[in-house]
């Protein structure tokens, strides 16, 4: 029996929402805000960029991005600089700190799954889950 799209997209869409939730609260000990972690992941993922630009790409108040940026700034895990082409912008990097604390959270992350992985699922399970996942990123790629 064929299973009818919409049920599948149904389940994926419970079953991976609840997944990135519950990893979404994973964090290693001292850990960044919630905001504090998208803007360092943003920064991780697009380089350096203006607080204005990482506001829209992560759909948030240019206002709030800017004050996150500034409680990075203060830890050392963001540094300002001046952009060399139009000295009125700001741009936002991380710094080898931030970039230490990006691979802390994913660190966390991954050895929770690990743990889980291992305690809650069985050979015959983990085997199916890994053969779903280069369709799931199949999946996150088309979305």
């Amino acid at each position: 029996m064929t299973a009818p799209p919409e049920d599948v997209a149904a389940a994926l869409t419970d079953g991976i929402g609840l997944l990135a939730r519950r990893l979404r609260q994973v964090r290693p000990t001292g850990d960044l805000s919630h905001p504090e972690s998208i803007a360092i992941s943003s920064l991780e993922r697009h380089g350096p960029s203006t607080s204005a630009e990482l506001a829209r790409h992560e759909n948030v108040r240019a206002q709030s991005m800017h004050a996150t940026l500034a409680g990075l700034a203060h830890r050392g895990l963001v540094e300002r600089t001046t952009d060399p082409t139009d000295r009125r912008r700001v741009v936002v990097s991380l710094t080898p700190e931030g970039r230490a604390a990006a691979q802390a959270k994913r660190d966390a992350r991954s050895s929770r799954l690990i743990s889980l992985l291992t305690e809650e699922f069985s050979a015959a399970e983990r085997e199916v889950l890994l053969a779903a996942a280069p369709l799931l990123a199949r999946l996150g790629r088309t979305v």
